[in-house]
């Protein structure tokens, strides 16, 4: 099975769900970092904004418009990271040490009217203007600025902490829904198995009306039907089958009853003797058939036909023929094989093409059969010459004899109805070119 391997039902609805809850767990993930990353921010501007008040208090306007700042005791923690620009642009007081860069940054903040603006890459810094007004004007502007590291590694712990959280929760959600979804299928697959199980063995056996959930119960009813469907056809099938067994069974012992009179009458004709021999044998044949119908009829089995073991099948068909002195008939076919034919159908399909080999076969012969993706195939291989590649398309063909003059007996009609049974049974017999004969019998699986 491949992937495109047919992938189960479990599977489909497992992976289905989780992708549905990983999309939530994404959408969650992304959102509650963005509130974070806003939330830190106007935390950020909020102690910014306190420093700026706090200096913007400490300041003096005389009414010439000087400004002047009233030094305390918390100055130095006031003026840490803090530019006081006068309205005209320069600086009134600023950090000491203070990177050209970063004063460049406060004055261009202060005279651009923005609000906050941010600076560097390595160590960022955000800063933040606070105008101070005087009646209608302003008279300057206080920078503040704090570093955004501290923040910006709690951003990165956070998402990394959420995507963390998000896989081993998108990993047990998808365990526990194929769980899940495994053991509410469950019935469903040995509901299945039982009914392939019955339609084979006893389709007698019925689900019922115990109690099941609303589904499996409508699943139940569906196979329960499907069984009453095939018990009724088998039920026609006996019950034809024993009527047209006994009806055939008066004439055909009237056949061979006319035969034995005519043979007693030894007549002169070496080859009407051989004809009456000829008919004789298939009458027996034909009433060998019709007791085993018979029999299998008054035995009233509730077994589905349509299926058989080659193992056995073949292995009695072996025994029942009798191989040339020095031929071996080798068998290899796994026993748990099954084919989708009756055994009987088998063994009268299998019967001319061995025949055809121990005609032919030096030493050996194989029957091998083996399960193939699409059926079983079983191959009848002998050591002998074999077929020409230019008579492989017309071996099965009624009345085709490779070598008239072999003195064999037949009329070239075996391998004809072989391939006709293979034929009707959803299948093939096909004939592949020597050296050593090789016949290969694709059947439905069992």
């Amino acid at each position: 099975m491949s992937v495109l391997r047919r992938s189960s039902l479990r599977d489909r609805l497992s992976w289905s769900a989780s992708a549905v809850v990983a999309a939530w767990v994404l959408l969650l993930a992304v959102g509650a970092n963005l509130l974070l990353t806003s939330a830190l921010s106007g935390q950020a501007d909020s102690v910014l904004e306190a420093r700026a008040q706090a200096t913007a208090i400490t300041l003096d306007v005389a009414p010439s418009g000087a400004l002047t700042v009233d030094e305390g005791q918390d100055d130095q923690a006031l003026d840490l990271g803090t530019w006081i620009v006068a309205a005209d642009g320069t600086v009134v007081e600023g950090p000491p040490g203070s990177p050209p860069r970063l004063d460049r940054a406060a004055l261009e903040l202060a005279a651009s009217g923005r609000r906050t603006t941010e600076v560097g890459d390595q160590d960022p810094l955000r800063l933040l203007a606070l105008p101070v007004v005087r009646g209608d004007d302003r008279v300057a502007t206080v920078v503040t600025s704090t570093s955004l590291t501290p923040y910006r590694q709690l951003e990165r712990l956070a998402l990394w902490g959420s995507a963390a959280v998000a896989l081993v929760l998108l990993v047990i959600v998808h365990l526990v829904l194929r769980a899940n979804v495994r053991r509410a299928l469950r019935p469903v697959q040995e509901m299945s198995e039982q009914a392939a199980r019955w339609s084979a063995e006893d389709v007698d056996r019925r689900f019922g009306s115990q109690p099941r959930p609303t589904e499996l119960a409508e699943l139940a009813g569906t196979l329960d039907g499907v069984l009453d469907r095939l018990s009724a056809v088998l039920r026609h099938e006996q019950r034809l089958t024993a009527e047209l067994s006994h009806e055939l069974r008066t004439p055909l012992a009237r056949l061979r009853a006319e035969v034995d009179l005519t043979r007693e009458r030894r007549p002169q004709d070496q080859a009407v003797a051989t004809g009456l021999a000829a008919v004789d044998a298939a009458a027996g044949d034909m009433q060998q058939i019709i007791e085993t119908l018979l029999a299998s009829a008054r035995a009233g089995t509730r077994t589905a036909p349509g299926r058989c073991s080659p193992t056995q099948a073949v292995a009695d068909l072996v025994v029942a023929t009798a191989a040339p002195p020095g031929v071996r008939v080798s068998v290899d076919i796994d026993r748990a094989l099954t084919v989708g034919v009756d055994a009987a159908v088998l063994q009268r399909l299998l019967a001319p093409v061995l025949d055809n080999a121990l005609r032919y076969a030096r030493s050996s012969i194989t029957v091998h059969g083996e399960r193939t993706r699409d059926g079983v195939l079983l191959v009848v291989s002998d050591d002998g010459q074999g077929v020409a590649a230019a008579d492989v398309d017309r071996v099965c063909d009624p009345g085709w004899r490779g070598d008239p003059e072999d003195g064999h007996p037949g009329g070239g009609l075996g391998l004809a109805l072989a391939a006709r049974l293979a034929a009707a049974s959803a299948g093939a017999l096909t004939c592949r070119p020597g050296p050593g004969g090789r016949f290969e019998i694709r059947l439905p699986p069992g």
